[in-house]
């Protein structure tokens, strides 16, 4: 049973990698910094399409690798 979870965990933890790496990136962040961030204040939006596709994906997988890993925990300890 260890093993099967630690699989999933490894599986799982590269399936992370891949996700956040697909994710748009946000530069106008770094030039908001710079500026004070006074542009930002009417530019927030919900994210749309494939990007809040991916930030969905990624919470999901997220809580899988934390479930997993306490399960991991749970079978090491009995």
């Amino acid at each position: 049973m260890y093993s099967t979870l630690m699989t999933a965990l490894l599986i799982l933890s590269v399936i992370i990698i891949i996700a956040v790496l697909m994710q748009p990136s946000k530069n106008e962040s770094s030039l908001a910094s710079l500026s004070g961030g006074a542009s930002e204040l009417f530019s927030q939006q919900k994210a749309r399409g494939f990007e809040a596709f991916m930030q969905k994906v990624t919470a999901i997988l997220l809580v899988l690798f934390f479930v997993v890993a306490i399960a991991m925990v749970y079978v090491s300890a009995h």
